[in-house]
């Protein structure tokens, strides 16, 4: 009898011990649990980089934009043309012409002559600025020896799509050969800010020869000047007359 009240108590002790630690055990469980998850939650030391690398790091800010430069002036094409004569008598003038034309063909005008005109013309390239910039064409003629009207240089407005003519007139002074330099500039100015450029475009060299009332070259005039001169001093040369009748007697005899 007393075994078994014995062996009912200590089963329920046994009972309520493993109740005990049962419960014990369900609580420490969520703390245990927090403090995994406190230890899977801590950051981790970087990894070092391997020996021989650079390490990489992000951008601190956007990069900047990356500027595209400005394509340069789109050239235009022109046809510059010069008509001169190539002979002037004295006392006459003659009408020196340079055209500057667009051309969109590339045509170039051959040297030719033409009822006495030399006519030459060349393909230039301009920069083409007529949005940004006032463009003025500057054409000059010099010339030692010879009037030449206007004396200095002349201007004109040079548009897109629009020609720009310049006329000299010529007179020589005297009989010969006469060298000149026919000029072209642009004169470009930046509407915004004023700034001022000047190029040179073309220099071109002509000759022209000027001739006396007969059309006669110097060359010409001059051996003429010498016959005369020749005739005029024998004609002149002292008892010509006689000399001449005498040999007409002599040959009379013979005869």
């Amino acid at each position: 009898m007393n075994f078994h009240i014995f062996s009912r108590r200590n089963f329920f002790i046994i009972l309520a011990l493993i109740f005990i630690l049962t419960s014990a055990g369900c609580a420490a469980s969520p703390m245990a649990g927090g403090a995994g998850g406190n230890e899977s939650e801590a950051p981790s030391e970087p990894m070092p980089a391997p020996v021989g690398t650079q390490p990489v790091f992000a951008p601190t800010s956007a990069p900047e934009p990356t500027q595209i430069p400005i394509p340069p002036a789109i050239n235009e094409s022109r046809r510059l043309t010069l008509e001169f004569p190539s002979r002037i008598r004295i006392g006459e003038s003659e009408t020196l012409r340079l055209t500057l034309e667009v051309d969109n063909l590339g045509n170039i005008t051959p040297t030719a002559e033409f009822e006495g005109n030399v006519v030459t013309g060349e393909t230039i390239e301009i920069p083409d600025l007529y949005d940004t910039h006032n463009v003025t064409a500057e054409a000059r003629f010099d010339s030692a020896g010879m009037q030449i009207s206007p004396p200095e240089g002349t201007y004109e407005p040079l548009k897109r799509g629009q020609s720009a003519t310049f006329y000299w007139n010529i007179r020589p002074q005297e009989t010969g050969k006469y060298s000149g330099t026919v000029w072209l500039h642009l004169n470009f100015e930046n509407r915004e800010t004023k700034e001022k450029d000047r190029i040179a475009i073309s220099a071109q060299i002509i000759e022209i020869e000027a001739v006396d009332f007969f059309g006669l070259s110097v060359d010409v005039a001059r051996a003429g000047g010498m016959v005369g001169s020749v005739l005029g001093g024998v004609i002149g040369f002292p008892f010509l007359e006689d000399i001449v009748k005498f040999l007409f007697k002599k040959r009379s005899k013979k005869t």
